[in-house]
């Protein structure tokens, strides 16, 4: 049996990295701090010293070129693991990101891949200033040739984050900062992977089908614990990624209980509930017994603190958004 270590979120993001970097020399982290600093959040601590600075590359505050100089490691062969500090400084890379790490596999008709994963802390909860707090994974996610990752468990950011690096393509992998010392898991020692586009099961129920991912996940829970009790069963779906959806997991969730609730902390308007809500009405709107209830951020500008626990939905307005899906 494998020996496990009981890591939280950030912790297993940092083991995952040691891990692919011990297996494979191709494979090296560069960004902001993340060297002998050890990362804002320490994602990266212990490094710079085990593998040195030829592997573990402080770089200038200058996203475009975090992403530019990844784009072209990966080009030759290497596999890099950038990192961009918060997903709100991810815009002056954006250019980067849609023009050429995207699109290179397409341009070059198969002739280069990109094996690269761009990690960033994503998400709010965590009281932090403007820029810091966005979800915009539906950006990502809408531009073809790139996977997006968001765990939600030590467990699963370990072995995502292994699968996202061996991956011949490129992978957004966000990290949920809010859940990065919530809790901790248990994560196994040796080298393992999630795969990529896989949903899982986080609770079984047959009264209604809620679907999230990243740190929605556990206020998702609390709240369909809270409905056990009232004779509500949920079946809780972690999507784990938002691209590709495993769209096979969401349409058998929602036939076999008719209704659904979708929920993350981006905005209503685009988001990943609204391609959910779309897929359940293509390909399984005779099942469909009540409309499908989105639980989200507003359409505003992410809050400043005051307003931020208003703002992310909370597992009382999650409890609300599932029974309007039950009692219709």
């Amino acid at each position: 049996m494998s020996e496990t270590q009981n890591l939280t979120v950030v912790q297993a993001v940092r083991d995952g990295l040691y891990t692919e970097m011990r297996e494979d020399d191709e494979v090296l982290v560069l960004g902001q701090d993340v060297g002998k600093n050890g990362g804002v959040f320490r994602a990266t601590e212990g490094l710079f010293d085990e593998f040195g600075g030829d592997r573990v590359v402080d770089t200038p505050l200058a996203e475009s070129g975090i992403v530019g100089a990844a784009v072209g490691m990966a080009a030759m062969g290497l596999r890099p693991v950038p990192e961009i500090q918060f997903s709100g400084f991810m815009y002056p890379g954006f250019d980067q990101i849609v023009s050429h790490m995207a699109r290179f596999r397409a341009r070059s008709r198969g002739r280069f891949t990109l094996p690269m994963t761009l990690r960033a802390p994503y998400g709010g909860g965590i009281r932090a200033p403007e820029h810091h707090s966005e979800s915009k994974e539906a950006f990502y996610a809408h531009e073809a040739g790139l996977k997006v990752v968001i765990p939600s468990t030590p467990y699963d950011a370990k072995g995502l984050l292994a699968a996202s690096i061996r991956d011949p393509d490129p992978v957004i992998f966000l990290e949920p900062k809010l859940i990065y010392r919530a809790f901790r898991d248990e994560v196994p020692e040796e080298p393992y992977t999630v795969p990529i586009g896989e949903a899982v099961t986080r609770r079984e129920g047959g009264d209604v089908a809620v679907f999230t991912y990243g740190a929605m996940t556990r206020p998702t829970l609390e709240a369909a614990k809270s409905l056990a009790e009232e004779g509500i069963e949920c079946e809780v779906v972690d999507l784990r990624t938002v691209s590709p959806l495993d769209r096979e997991a969401i349409v058998e969730a929602f036939e076999a209980t008719g209704r659904a609730v979708v929920v993350h902390e981006a905005p209503k308007t685009g988001g990943l509930a609204a391609e959910i809500t779309a897929i359940v009405q293509e390909e399984a709107l005779l099942y469909q017994e009540a409309p499908v209830k989105r639980v989200t951020g507003f359409d505003v500008p992410y809050p400043l603190y005051a307003l931020e626990d208003y703002y992310l939905p909370s597992a009382a307005r999650i409890e609300e958004g599932i029974k309007e899906a039950v009692e219709f």
